[in-house]
């Protein structure tokens, strides 16, 4: 199974983003949505999405701060601010944490979870790149790659 990984598009659905998740089986969205993200997300594969601190109105504002998603057998927790965690991910067996909000992509393991922030598939923010992940999920092994978009 392939899960496509993106957040902080803040409105701005790139080309770039949409060919790069063509082929995922299920996109999860890691907040700060904006305006007319989600549908074309939801062309390309089921998504399941969170709402970050600037999705304030519309059916961006309706997503749930955190969410829990069952992924090919694998628990997967989506928050937008790594640092608003109040559950600890070991204990709680999920496998892999999901983020956004630094705009910053990273990728590590800590007490056997998976960590991944897909950085910001949106508008350039400073001088990171412009990113999202997929997370790769079969036979008893997981692994996330960042994909750079420009």
């Amino acid at each position: 199974m392939i899960v496509g990984l993106i957040s902080d598009t803040h409105g701005l659905l790139r080309p770039e983003a949409l060919d790069a998740l063509r082929g995922c089986d299920l996109i999860l969205h890691a907040g700060d949505i904006g305006a007319a993200v989600l549908a074309p997300l939801e062309a390309l594969a089921p998504v399941q999405a969170i709402r970050g601190n600037n999705d304030l109105e519309g059916p961006e504002a309706e997503q749930p701060e955190t969410r829990l998603v069952a992924a090919a057998g694998r628990r997967l927790y989506l928050i937008h601010d790594l640092k608003a965690l109040r559950i600890d991910p070991a204990a709680e067996r999920i496998d892999a944490v999901i983020s956004g909000h630094s705009h910053r992509p990273k990728i590590e393991t800590r007490q056997g979870v998976l960590y991944v922030n897909p950085g910001s598939a949106g508008p350039r923010r400073f001088s990171l790149p412009v990113a999202l992940a997929r997370l790769r999920i079969g036979q008893g092994q997981m692994a996330a790659e960042i994909v750079t978009l420009a």
